[in-house]
């Protein structure tokens, strides 16, 4: 790279950062939150375009579509909290100006995920089977849902570095650059995903693991990517095989963040499992229609994760500058926008469920309408969980991954299954099971709610920086000036 480009690129990285830590914070959220949704939104296709696709070929087909959805991402989620751990770090790195511990982070973190991508894919692999019948998937679903399983595992290392490669990004503010190859991606995976399931000139007909295919396929070229971008260091962070060589006493630290977060997202993933196992009682109906709710709630799902996403690069990168005070109106302005545009998509929901349901269920009246009901039941508390995860992002960006961790745990254990349990043995039957997630959005909201108020979670630095917000301004003004 020249001169001129890095100038060019250390200027772009410097006013996104002066943006961040400066002005109004419904802009800097707006223009952190748009792309990171729009990148949720496209890489959740990969999903919506494979069910689209595997819906055609039967019910029984989309109910190990489900399953195996829920089988992934409970492994992938082991792993996936290390990303947010380098997000994390890097962001009150950047904050805090020290460009050095930037790349050194980015390098670690990428390093641990690999290491991760590689055991994880391994475990899924080998016991994709004995997971699915520990979750009582019958026997014609199974037989589906293991090759599938088994070919979204091998390409799990591509799935990692990706997702690292996106939070590596976001610690810094660049959020533009991975849209632009998810969008890409999508628009293969759309081309690839009808022609490896069904066949097409020489490529035979697949079925649901064509699906699986077209996907590891897409995801390595975004893979492939990634991995040349942060090896050029163009977006204001440089990776190199010297940082990537195991530091364990920063390891250590990656670990402090990452580990409660893995944990706090396999609960979560878990409570999803533990859900499903719940619904298969109900027969593979029941369990059809929670997977045709599961991708549209799911999609819902993207606006939350934009608006938490972005809160936790803001609120990182200012408590690494020691900006305390915009730390506590990040957090309160991100609650009152996240719950305002949830509200309007949860009323949007509520009208239009049965055209969305149809999308993915064809002929099968009975599982319609209880993806329906999923879908309704729940859309009056969107704007409960838009706030939820707002706090737990700036928890977790604030260094405090343990409290993060505790509070999925609470959630889970504490309130949605006991909840789902109970109510599913009632009169509701299977709508227990949809109340219990709305009721669980709500009564963890109030918890969280009652945290932020003490105001104790933002005190932590993990840059070990003792700037104060005078310090911090004073730095800004002279940045302004050379």
């Amino acid at each position: 790279m020249s001169t001129e480009e890095q100038i060019e690129k250390k200027d772009e990285s410097q006013t996104k950062n002066n943006f961040i830590l400066e002005g109004s914070i419904y802009k800097g959220l707006f223009f952190l939150a748009i792309p990171i949704l729009i990148s949720n939104i496209l890489q959740g296709s990969y999903q919506f375009i494979d069910a689209y696709w595997i819906g055609k070929l039967s019910h029984e087909a989309v109910a190990a579509s489900s399953a195996s959805g829920a089988v992934y991402f409970l492994i992938l989620s082991l792993g996936m909290g290390f990303s947010m751990a380098g997000t994390i770090l890097i962001a009150q790195y950047a904050g805090a100006k020290n460009q050095k511990m930037v790349n050194k982070s980015a390098s670690q973190t990428l390093s641990v995920d690999l290491f991760l991508a590689v055991l994880l894919g391994a475990v899924g692999f080998f016991n994709a089977e004995g997971i699915l019948q520990l979750m009582n998937v019958e026997l014609a679903v199974r037989s589906l849902a293991v090759p599938f399983l088994q070919i979204t595992f091998m390409g799990m290392i591509f799935s990692f570095i990706f997702s690292m490669f996106q939070s590596i990004l976001r610690g810094v503010g660049e959020v533009k650059f991975p849209m632009y190859i998810v969008a890409f991606t999508v628009v293969l995976n759309m081309i690839l995903d009808p022609m490896f399931i069904f066949g097409f000139g020489f490529i035979p007909a697949m079925g649901m693991s064509g699906a699986a295919w077209a996907t590891m396929l897409v995801q390595a070229v975004s893979a492939i990517i990634s991995v040349i971008v942060l090896f050029r260091g163009s977006y204001g962070v440089k990776v190199s095989l010297r940082e990537m060589w195991p530091d364990f006493s920063f390891i250590k630290k990656v670990f402090f963040l990452g580990l409660p977060s893995s944990v706090e997202m396999s609960l979560r993933s878990f409570g999803m499992a533990l859900m499903m196992t719940l619904v298969t009682t109900f027969g593979t109906v029941a369990l059809a229609g929670f997977g045709a709710g599961g991708y549209i709630f799911q999609m819902i799902f993207f606006p939350v994760m934009g608006f938490s996403i972005a809160t936790s690069t803001m609120i990182g990168q200012n408590i690494g500058a020691r900006q305390l005070t915009r730390v506590d109106n990040i957090a309160k302005k991100s609650m009152i926008l996240s719950a305002s545009v949830l509200s309007i998509v949860g009323l949007l929901v509520y009208i239009f469920a049965p055209f969305l349901v149809e999308l993915f269920i064809q002929d099968a009246p009975e599982s319609t309408r209880l993806a329906v009901d999923l879908l309704r039941i729940n859309s009056w508390s969107f704007a409960f969980m838009a706030m939820q995860f707002g706090l737990t992002g700036a928890f977790r960006a604030a260094g405090n991954a343990t409290l993060a961790m505790n509070l999925g745990l609470i959630s889970v254990f504490v309130i949605q299954f006991p909840l789902a349990f109970l109510l599913s043995r009632t009169t509701l039957e299977v709508n227990g099971i949809w109340w219990a997630y709305a009721i669980t959005n709500v009564a963890m909201t109030f918890i969280c709610l009652g945290i932020f108020a003490r105001g104790k979670w933002k005190h932590k630095n993990l840059t070990n920086d003792t700037k104060t917000e005078g310090d911090v301004a004073r730095a800004s003004k002279s940045a302004q000036i050379k």
